[in-house]
């Protein structure tokens, strides 16, 4: 099964070795990881995605929740989840695509950072399924280059399961 963590955390150096060695060891594979400040000076929050069983990776959570700088840790529910990606892809474009790949950037609500010549940088953001459905559709033109954060989520909704707004 897959889950997708979230760990509200000390914004310290170390603190991302600390964490990723804690799945390492436990046998756990981190498919995706992305980290980045928060709402609160000196916070910064964690998404995880891993797969495995929901026991060990309980253990796991417990464990993080121990860290001397990690303040909360928990796994979202899928269902009230709110997920993105953000995908950047350089690709050569032909004066005979150029119609065509603009209805495509339309239909895939992408958008042009950059076009020098024959190069258009495209931006993409989504769900995961839309940020590879997005990139298969481009895979007809020449994609030169192409990089994509990892997964930010966020549960919707008033119910708070994470850390309070006191800390």
């Amino acid at each position: 099964m897959t889950h997708t963590i979230s760990i509200l955390c000390d914004d310290i150096p170390g603190v991302m070795t600390r964490i990723s060695g804690l799945f390492s060891r436990r046998g756990f594979n981190i498919e995706s990881l992305t980290v980045g400040h928060t709402e609160r000076p000196g916070k910064s929050r964690f998404t995880i995605v891993v797969e495995g069983d929901d026991g060990v990776l309980e253990q796991v959570r417990k464990q993080l929740q121990k860290l001397v700088h990690v303040i909360k840790v928990w796994d979202l529910d899928h269902e009230r989840i709110l997920e993105r990606e953000h995908a950047l892809v350089k690709v050569e474009v032909h004066e005979q695509d150029r119609a065509n790949l603009l209805q495509l950037i339309t239909v895939l609500q992408a958008r042009i950072l950059n076009s020098s010549g024959s190069i258009w940088v495209l931006e993409i953001t989504g769900d995961s399924k839309s940020v590879d459905s997005a990139i298969n559709l481009l895979s007809q033109y020449t994609i030169l280059e192409s990089i994509r954060t990892g997964k930010i989520a966020l549960e919707q909704g008033a119910k708070e399961r994470g850390p309070s707004n006191r800390l």
